[in-house]
């Protein structure tokens, strides 16, 4: 057994590390961090990471309720046709 599925997947995340030196702060840095992993996260499920983001986002600023966060994860995307 091998893990090279996974670290296949994993590798674009380690290679947007050096974005995060330039940060400026921890908690941009963190924030840098959120944000690269919503966009793998993304890509793993074959989504889009811009049509998600921006869908995402829409939700949020329409007042998508926060005990319903699970549905906006990427797992759960469902893009509009």
């Amino acid at each position: 057994m091998d893990s090279n599925a996974v670290e296949n997947l994993i590798r674009p995340i380690a290679l947007t590390r050096k974005n995060a030196l330039f940060a400026g702060h921890d908690e941009g840095g963190r924030t840098w961090g959120r944000i690269a992993s919503l966009i793998a996260t993304a890509k793993i499920n074959e989504i889009e990471p811009f049509v998600y983001l921006k869908a995402t986002l829409e939700a949020i600023a329409a007042g998508h309720p926060a005990n319903r966060i699970d549905e906006l994860l990427p797992w759960n995307f469902k893009p509009s046709s």
